[in-house]
């Protein structure tokens, strides 16, 4: 594709990187932009620089968060007894727009898969292992709502091995999310009934 600019074919080459964005949509958007007024352009410029520099993790649960504690983590209206146990942050506004869960989460960043070089090392199981540990630990059960795929699984199984002899209930969601498919494009009442309907984990 031949390009009026170099400035323009650098800006469509590093926005096409982005997931599901290709050269021709990518070239839209860099037009569009060019057509706004400029302080609409700095404005997503600066918000984009802000996200890289000041976005932060919770140090207890590793969500994304604007401090060193999350608002679910501090909030006093969330259970303390129960920690749902997810892949990343999508997952966590998936379960969190059913409305029908109140308790904790931990983000694991990802779950295991030796095609793609992760390991339990890589993910914050180890964190996990030491929330439930410490002594002022109010946790009585986790949720293993991780994707029924085949990584999602074998990493439930391994987190399921890693804390079977604490003193907590393993649990994971009911099937109703479909076997193969991702939280994030679970719908909300199906995401729902599947946390309500949990079952033990075995």
């Amino acid at each position: 594709m031949e390009y009026p600019s170099k400035l323009i074919e650098e800006a469509v080459n590093q926005i096409s990187k982005l997931p599901g964005i290709g050269k021709k949509t990518a070239l839209r958007l860099v037009l569009h932009l060019i057509k706004e007024r400029p302080e609409s352009t700095t404005a997503l410029s600066e918000a984009l620089t802000n996200l890289r520099s000041q976005i932060r993790f919770c140090k207890h649960c590793f969500n994304i968060s604007d401090h060193e504690v999350c608002s679910i983590c501090t909030s006093h209206r969330r259970e303390r007894s129960i920690v749902c146990v997810v892949e990343d942050t999508r997952d966590v506004m998936a379960i969190e727009n059913t409305s029908q869960y109140t308790g904790l989460y931990h983000v694991l960043g990802g779950v295991i898969s030796p095609v793609n070089g992760i390991g339990p090392a890589d993910l914050t199981i180890e964190a996990l292992i030491e929330r439930l540990n410490t002594a002022s630990s109010e946790i009585k059960e986790v949720i293993l709502a991780l994707s029924p795929t085949m990584e999602g699984d074998t990493t439930a199984f391994y987190i399921n091995k890693r804390i079977k002899d604490l003193p907590v209930k393993v649990s994971t969601i009911a099937r109703g999310v479909p076997v193969g498919g991702d939280l994030e494009y679970a719908d909300e009442i199906t995401l729902g009934r599947s946390i309500t309907g949990r079952t033990l984990f075995n």
